[in-house]
């Protein structure tokens, strides 16, 4: 009984200290299913997705704009911030940052969720004949945003570029409170859009 007892000891201290050795990686490992970065190319138009308030979206897709992988960032808000549409707060963020007026344009619509975001996106860049987007959105939200892109625009070539996001850590989401509230809003919402609820 006592042979059996210290087996389990063992077996519990063993677990327990492959899961402190292994959990960085692991916990990165299960981030990284969330996004799909991939290096940015030449484009019709960037779109930067709302819901970013620290500005990381519309100065990453500024920046593009600005080295020339396309002409016009096209801004969207999803709902009012203080009785103004997020798309010109964050337009005119960047230009306070330094970056031209003439490459945003700056579109409000309402929507509720990516998928009502992206209808709405995918709509604009079809009414200006756009092809090839990049979308620029938080490195955490890539991956579902890049599904639901191209699900809804399939004759389009749709390119995801992910901005750095404070909460995310740079993959590091368990670090503290916003990341693991990130980490797990993100997976709840990738299961409704497998599922389509």
């Amino acid at each position: 009984m006592k042979r059996s007892k210290l087996w389990l000891a063992v077996a519990l201290l063993c677990l327990v200290a492959v899961t402190v050795i292994f959990a960085r990686p692991i916990f990165r490992g299960i981030g990284s299913l969330y996004v799909q970065d991939g290096p940015p190319v030449a484009a019709d138009m960037i779109v930067v997705l709302a819901g970013d308030y620290s500005g990381q979206r519309i100065l990453k897709g500024a920046e593009l704009a600005r080295q020339g992988f396309a002409p016009l960032v096209l801004s969207n808000s999803s709902d009012l911030i203080y009785g103004h549409a997020e798309s010109e707060l964050a337009a005119e963020y960047a230009v306070r940052k330094g970056y031209s007026p003439n490459l945003f344009v700056t579109v409000h619509w309402t929507a509720h969720s990516t998928v009502e975001e992206a209808g709405q996106a995918v709509a604009e860049l079809r009414r200006r004949g756009a092809h090839r987007i990049l979308v620029v959105t938080s490195l955490w939200h890539t991956g579902r945003s890049g599904r639901i892109f191209r699900r809804l625009a399939p004759e389009m070539d749709i390119h995801m570029v992910g901005a750095d996001d404070p909460a995310w850590h740079d993959g590091n989401w368990w670090m503290e409170r916003e990341g693991k509230k990130t980490f797990f809003l993100e997976g709840a919402k990738t299961i409704a859009d497998y599922l389509r609820i």
